[in-house]
């Protein structure tokens, strides 16, 4: 079985803003796919009435698979530690969500 060879010089990762970048807070995340890409769909929720939510997107954000996959990596990652430090997250009861299209 054939070893990965470490890097062994350093590399600067410089990161910066866009000028159109903002801070958003999403309680929704819709999530179509094909084979060629991952698209998540960004948006806030609000119960309207008893039998009436309404979902506003805002952002859709494409991925490939692989950084889709590296995404869910890093989430399963951070959200251990976060269950580590401040206990189980519990998961609220899921609204039936229609599936999107597959392309």
């Amino acid at each position: 079985m054939s070893q990965l060879k470490q890097p062994t010089e350093t590399r600067t990762v410089k990161v910066s803003n866009t000028e159109d970048y903002r801070d958003s807070y999403a309680n929704s995340v819709q999530v179509r796919m094909s084979v060629w890409d991952f698209f998540l769909i960004f948006g806030t929720l609000h119960q309207e009435s008893q039998e009436e939510v309404k979902v506003e997107n805002f952002q859709g954000i494409f991925l490939s698979p692989q950084q889709a996959k590296a995404l869910m990596n890093i989430l399963g990652h951070n959200l251990a530690q976060y269950e580590q430090t401040f206990g189980q997250i519990a998961l609220e009861p899921q609204f039936a969500q229609p599936g999107g299209p597959v392309h």
